[in-house]
């Protein structure tokens, strides 16, 4: 494992598993904050093409982006939440950009809201 990519894995209540990386790099201060709070649980909230939840990390804008691309990790400082970008949808506001779904990007497609997901290191 590299101090800058962390492994995580996500798991999704009667969906499946998905894999992605959290990367230092993007947003150092809110990916190590982040880091500490793992593992994560959460009910899934949804936006046009993107899946979010809220976390207890509480951080403001870190190299906040108006935009995003598909399968970005991103923490959302207006909301105080871990967003999954899936699409191309763009963030309602801009978001601190914290990593990459590396694995099953397409299982958040099927993903209903209220669906309780847990987000861990692999």
């Amino acid at each position: 494992m590299s101090i800058s990519r962390v492994p995580i894995r996500f798991v999704v209540e009667g969906v499946g598993e998905a894999e992605g990386e959290l990367v230092r790099i993007r947003s150092p201060r809110t990916v190590d904050a982040i880091i500490r709070a793992l593992p994560i649980e959460g009910r899934v909230a949804l936006w046009q093409e993107e899946v979010y939840f809220d976390i207890p990390v509480k951080m403001g804008s870190e190299k906040a982006s108006p935009k995003v691309e598909k399968g970005v990790l991103a923490y959302w400082p207006m909301g105080n939440a871990f967003c999954i970008f899936w699409g191309g949808t763009q963030p309602y506001s801009p978001v601190n950009i914290i990593g990459n779904v590396t694995k099953n990007l397409e299982l958040f497609e099927r993903v209903k809201s209220g669906t309780k997901i847990i987000v861990e290191k692999r």
